[in-house]
């Protein structure tokens, strides 16, 4: 552990391995925080906190399981192509969240009154309980920390930097976690734009799922020019309304 310490090589894998775990925690801040929205406001913080501690949770949970991570990338079963257990994973991960993505999306679009607060953010629904919201982020938590753990495990040789990678990942999604989600929904574009972001993530993992790489750069390179141009956009209309006041 001490050796760790001294090795440039471990402090550079900490410093990449921390950078790639915190752009792939975006997806859970999104995640979490739309389905947090439809909670009481009273609880939604508390919400956000149990996503985001169960996000670190089933990633080291997952690393002190190595060795049965590994074995899950085995093939499984024979159906027109070998199947693993990550393959399944990843590919029933990505139904429920395209699932879940789209039909935000059609709730946002068509039934905005149903939706929308008056003065920005969402209006609570019946239906959503604190346990069904909490269910929903756990179960979307284990792909995404599937995804994650076996990244890290490709980039990194140590055990100890994978963990160092994931704390400082989680306390960066805690620190920006209630400033991105309050961002994303009192803003309806954003918003908007968002939930296509986890559309996009969950094409990628099924596609993932079912035998096709992926390159997650793409995805994430068009999510950073989409939400730059909405930036501007944002910013426009700004200062067309306070030159119009």
């Amino acid at each position: 552990m001490l050796e760790l310490l001294a090795d440039p090589q471990a402090w550079i894998s900490l410093l990449i391995l921390s950078a790639m775990e915190i752009v792939l925690g975006i997806d859970n801040i999104v995640f979490i925080s739309i389905l947090c929205s439809k909670l009481p406001p009273e609880q939604q913080a508390k919400g956000r906190r149990l996503g985001l501690a169960a996000a670190l949770l089933s990633r080291l949970a997952l690393l002190g399981a190595i060795s049965w991570v590994m074995q899950l990338t085995q093939p499984l079963f024979t159906l027109v192509r070998e199947w693993s257990g990550k393959d399944l994973i990843l590919a029933l991960g990505g139904v429920f969240l395209l699932y879940k993505a789209t039909h935000e999306i059609y709730e946002n679009v068509e039934q905005p009154e149903d939706h929308h607060a008056p003065g920005g953010g969402t209006k609570v629904r019946g239906g959503a309980t604190f346990l069904s919201i909490v269910l929903q982020v756990l179960v979307l938590d284990v792909v995404f920390s599937l995804d994650s753990v076996i990244t890290a495990v490709g980039m990194a040789e140590h055990i100890p930097v994978m963990v160092a990678a994931m704390l400082i990942a989680v306390l960066v999604m805690v620190a920006f976690a209630a400033p991105i989600g309050d961002f994303i929904l009192k803003r309806p574009s954003v918003r908007i734009l968002a939930l296509s972001f986890l559309v996009l993530i969950a094409i990628g993992l099924i596609m993932e799922g079912t035998g096709t790489h992926f390159p997650k750069g793409y995805i994430y390179s068009s999510m950073a020019f989409s939400l730059g141009i909405e930036l501007l956009h944002l910013r426009m209309r700004s200062r067309t309304k306070r030159e119009a006041v």
